[in-house]
């Protein structure tokens, strides 16, 4: 089977060493189940195993990570970009060439010793690729905007096999900030840099027992800082078990999250409300290098199966925030975390290169992800109950903060109206035999 394509990069059969790892990935759930996986070094080796899959009539899905995975390949060919992982940094440019399999931490650790930083996300381990390519809102985004708004250029690789630059000036270009990995697979990506060395940022920790408010507090605050400060809140109960902090093991916990792009003196000034907001658990906010930005959010590493619901909303309610910390509580059917960011600032600004980005007046992100033990079943009621809960402010969604499975009218709700025609008809001329297995599926049709 293997015989008709050759790579540079290994390339696995079901049964061999390394191939449930590379198929899995981070996300357990629905993993993909490819005939094979084509471990790619270079572009080469991705137009080899592109042209394999259309020699075959194969699917091709792509992962690094596999954090954002919705529903798993099943037979055809995973295409997997670990192995491509470098990033060349031009410090007069301020821009970065970032491969397919280059993690944020790796793009950060290169552009740091410059004093520059990518917009990068708030977990390291992810892909920056993939994680752009469906908008990206970073730890820096309520100053810079979101991280596809950023990109120079892509080279990628399209269904037929061919390889292309696509820069400013095309629809590709249009519809690859944002759109998501419907219309081929980019290999590669020039993004711009910003001067940032340093950040104030962590998190603060409050027992919900003891600070039942402090999500009133973080949402009152919200109105009140500048764009220079991103945060975020979760929402968790900690099982008193001994792999958690023991300060936190039983608790009902809030962890708000800081990213403040300025000096230390100025976001400590800032952040004093919510110090004074009750007794804290643990106060881990300080000045930090950039290349330990992982921080701030602290999320974890160890993979697991989940499902998650999101959605983008124009405010919040008082009532809507209770019963969400209620369905993250102890009584919850399953270990749930509700996360609640603040958009606004840069992120509400069109880029001056126009892209497919959409719902830029979102005022928060609420996303709530709830872990797979005992079957989808068991958390889909608690899901579809967060999402009714801010059904009056939500506006749509927004594609890197959507894991799957996901409907084609879930997929429509993360962009304008007048752009879905657009998507719709691009994927159909580049993708015709819709090749391409991919997390937010575009179909290659026009749709009323």
């Amino acid at each position: 089977m293997t015989k008709a394509l050759t790579t540079n990069g290994p390339v696995l059969l079901p049964g061999t060493d390394g191939f449930d790892e590379e198929a899995t990935g981070y996300q357990l759930n629905r993993p993909h189940r490819p005939s094979l996986i084509a471990g790619v070094t270079s572009t080469q080796d991705v137009r080899d195993a592109v042209a394999y899959a259309n020699r075959t009539g194969a699917k091709v899905a792509v992962q690094f990570s596999g954090h954002g995975r919705g529903a798993g390949l099943e037979g055809g060919v995973l295409i997997s970009t670990r192995r491509m992982s470098g990033v060349r940094v031009d410090p007069q440019a301020r821009t970065a060439w970032v491969e397919a399999g280059a993690s944020w931490q790796q793009v950060v650790d290169a552009t740091a010793p410059h004093g520059l930083a990518p917009l990068a996300g708030s977990s390291p381990g992810v892909g920056a690729v993939s994680y752009t390519l469906n908008g990206g809102i970073g730890l820096l985004g309520r100053r810079y905007g979101y991280a596809s708004d950023w990109v120079r250029r892509f080279e990628l690789v399209t269904a037929d096999g061919g390889v292309q630059e696509v820069a400013p000036g095309s629809e590709l270009f249009w519809a690859l900030r944002g759109g998501g990995g419907s219309f081929g697979m980019v290999t590669g990506m020039e993004i711009g840099l910003v001067p940032v060395a340093r950040l104030y940022g962590g998190g603060l920790y409050f027992d919900l027992a003891q600070t039942p408010d402090i999500m009133d507090v973080w949402h009152e605050w919200t109105r009140t800082v500048p764009e220079d400060m991103t945060s975020a809140v979760s929402v968790l109960s900690y099982p008193d078990a001994p792999m958690f902090p023991e300060h936190l093991r039983g608790r009902h916990v809030a962890q708000v999250q800081i990213s403040y792009a300025g000096s230390a003196e100025d976001g400590a000034r800032l952040v004093l409300p919510l110090r004074a907001a009750g007794p804290v658990l643990a106060d881990k906010v300080r000045e930090l290098p950039f290349v330990e930005s992982g921080e701030v959010f602290d999320e974890p590493k160890q993979p697991h199966p989940y499902r998650s619901e999101h959605r983008l909303l124009n405010g919040l309610d008082s009532q809507a925030l209770a019963e969400l910390v209620s369905l993250a509580g102890p009584s919850a059917p399953a270990f749930s975390v509700i996360v609640l960011r603040h958009l606004g600032g840069a992120l509400a600004r069109s880029p001056e290169i126009p892209s497919a980005v959409a719902h830029r007046d979102a005022a928060y992100s609420l996303h709530v992800l709830s872990i797979v033990d005992n079957g989808e079943e068991v958390v889909r009621p608690l899901l579809e109950e967060a999402m009714a809960l801010v059904a009056g402010q939500a506006i749509g969604r927004l594609l890197a903060q959507s894991f799957g499975p996901m409907t084609e009218d879930h997929v429509r709700s993360a962009f304008a109206p007048g752009d879905w025609p657009r998507l719709t008809a691009l994927k159909a001329q580049v993708d015709p035999d819709r090749r391409w297995h991919v997390n937010h599926p575009i179909p290659g049709r026009q749709t009323a």
